[in-house]
């Protein structure tokens, strides 16, 4: 339910944010984009691994160009709150063949929290399909999330990627504030 998932009890719900910003790799540098996203955040039932206790909650993004209909980015996963430990889990696949478990503590009622992943961790790592790996090797991950007043939240990523003909690492970065638009219903054991 709501009140165990602690700092990230304030995102359940539909979100949509319109001043996104995308700086990418680019033939000739880095290239910009803005991005307008709709964010659905929805409590799932609590998990368990023995005597671990997960709560959570299921999301989908999608992402559009201003005045455009075609998918610029699409990503599914969960957040998770494991509150005996003060942690959470972020988890996040692409369909472009790339998936990241990411991981930071926060206390329950933090309004900013942190999750990273690397590259090669067996535990809070990246993997990507072949072509990526090679091409455009995602070498780190961070996300801070910071809980903002009167129903909005916003995020920095920045995705370190080894890109294939390039000496320095590129740091991939995005941007946006997000607004509640609607509510999410209730987890499944509380409906």
């Amino acid at each position: 339910t709501r009140s165990n998932l602690g700092p990230l009890a304030p995102m359940a719900g539909l979100w949509e944010g319109v001043t996104g910003v995308d700086d990418h790799p680019a033939a000739d540098g880095t290239e910009r984009d803005s991005y307008v996203e709709r964010y659905d955040l929805s409590p799932v039932d609590r998990q368990t691994n023995g005597p671990q206790l997960l709560y959570g909650l299921r999301y989908h993004t999608h992402i559009v160009k201003p005045g455009e209909i075609e998918t610029f980015h699409d990503q599914v996963g969960y957040w998770l709150w494991e509150p005996e430990v003060q942690l959470i889990t972020f988890s996040l696949t692409i369909p472009r063949g790339q998936c990241l478990l990411a991981a930071g503590h926060a206390t329950p009622d933090a309004t900013t929290f942190e999750v990273s992943a690397t590259r090669g961790s067996p535990v809070y790592g990246i993997v990507s399909n072949p072509f990526l790996d090679r091409a455009f090797r995602t070498v780190a991950f961070r996300l801070v999330v910071t809980i903002g007043p009167g129903d909005t939240w916003s995020y920095q990523q920045e995705t370190t990627l080894q890109v294939a003909d390039r000496d320095e690492p590129f740091s991939h970065r995005d941007r946006n504030v997000l607004r509640r638009i609607g509510q999410s219903g209730p987890n499944p054991l509380a409906a």
